[in-house]
């Protein structure tokens, strides 16, 4: 079960999860740390700035947050200060600990920090990365994206669905495909909600969307929809049902 402890300093302040690790401070948030030891294995691309790094707790995923679209040209990693619990990082860690304790295919999370200055803070988190895994995308450009993969990912999101987790960006990247099962991940900005039929099917749709703007229906829609989309919402509706 987790356990929160908070540091906090002059700087900002550190949420952990102090089953996982007794300890974290400042320097497990900087690249250039684990860079230094030979721990920074990859750095991917995309607005996040995603580093994957050798902790003392294992593998991990280190993010730092940072503004997509017309916003980041204004305001880069910088967010609007409205008080400790409401950053997006603290959000993000508890809402990820919700999530294992409805034993959800989540990353586990080990620790999130809010760096203020002034009226504006920066944040980053940490969490477990998930071993042997391929983006849903990955699986679909791979020509893997078939009628069993479909019905498995209308499954998973079901699940998060009927337990009343709403993911603010459901597409294709944010799904992962492992041999033991898929996972959902980056729930920056996600909540729980009561569940409803309106944002449940919105969710689907930007799922749908992101399919398509990857080029899931290179043969067609009717091709997608009998091979991807009516597998998918299939088993999506048995599982919210059941």
């Amino acid at each position: 079960m987790m356990q929160e402890r908070i540091h906090q300093d002059a700087a900002g302040a550190i949420l952990f999860d102090a089953a996982v690790t007794p300890q974290v401070d400042h320097d497990w948030f900087a690249p250039a740390y684990w860079r230094e030891r030979g721990a920074l294995r990859t750095l991917a691309g995309g607005r996040g700035g995603v580093a994957v790094i050798s902790s003392p707790v294992g593998e991990c995923v280190l993010r730092h947050y940072r503004r997509g679209g017309q916003m980041a040209a204004l305001m880069g990693d910088r967010y609007l200060w409205m008080g400790a619990d409401r950053t997006r990082p603290f959000v993000e860690f508890r809402l990820l600990g919700e999530i294992a304790r409805r034993g959800l295919p989540a990353p586990a999370v080990v620790a999130a920090r809010y760096v203020r200055r002034g009226l504006f803070y920066t944040a980053d988190l940490i969490t477990c990365r998930i071993a042997d895994a391929r983006t849903l995308a990955e699986c679909l450009a791979a020509g893997r994206l078939d009628e069993t993969l479909a019905a498995a990912v209308g499954e998973l999101v079901a699940r998060f669905h009927r337990a009343g987790i709403w993911h603010a960006d459901l597409n294709a990247h944010n799904v992962l495909v492992t041999p033991g099962g898929l996972y959902l991940v980056d729930f920056d900005r996600g909540r729980l909600r009561t569940p409803a039929t309106a944002w449940q099917q919105a969710n689907l749709r930007r799922l749908r969307r992101s399919l398509l703007k990857l080029g899931a229906a290179v043969q067609g829609e009717a091709v997608f929809g009998q091979t991807v989309w009516q597998p998918l919402l299939e088993h999506y509706g048995r599982t919210l049902g059941a």
